[in-house]
């Protein structure tokens, strides 16, 4: 259902037609993730691992990007659409941690704090998209 008039738009929290992303709380979880993967994945070999370094660090930046990108959506359904992408690539991301750890690439205590941290910003947009298609967006 699209956004009518300004007093649907202050009410479902969308500002011009979109929604400021710098206050979603979802959002600051994981786009810190991303830089912290990418932090993590800069001892990775170059030769030997790009491709799942490239693969990691894509689908951890795909998580805040997607949350940005819906923010620009027209309509709560058009929202909760880029919300379940951003779902996906936690799933994504998870898997290739599960990778990193098994190639001896991060430590186990590396592997469950990201894979832990992954879990935790992949509930949040959850219920963040719950929220936006039950309309109650603060």
């Amino acid at each position: 259902m699209p956004v009518n008039g300004a007093a649907d738009a202050a009410q479902y929290g969308y500002t011009g037609g979109m929604r400021d992303f710098k206050h979603i709380k979802a959002w600051h979880r994981a786009h810190a993730l991303g830089i912290a993967i990418h932090r993590l994945t800069d001892g990775f070999s170059r030769a030997g691992h790009a491709h799942l370094r490239s693969q990691l660090t894509r689908a951890a930046d795909s998580i805040a990007a997607n949350i940005v990108e819906g923010c620009g959506a027209a309509t709560r359904k058009e929202l909760a659409r880029f919300l379940d992408i951003a779902i996906k690539s936690a799933n994504e991301t998870e898997h290739h941690l599960l990778s990193a750890r098994d190639l001896n690439l991060i430590s186990p205590d590396d592997w469950n704090h990201f894979t832990t941290e992954t879990i935790e910003v992949r509930k949040m947009i959850f219920g963040y998209r719950k929220r936006v298609l039950e309309h109650e967006l603060d």
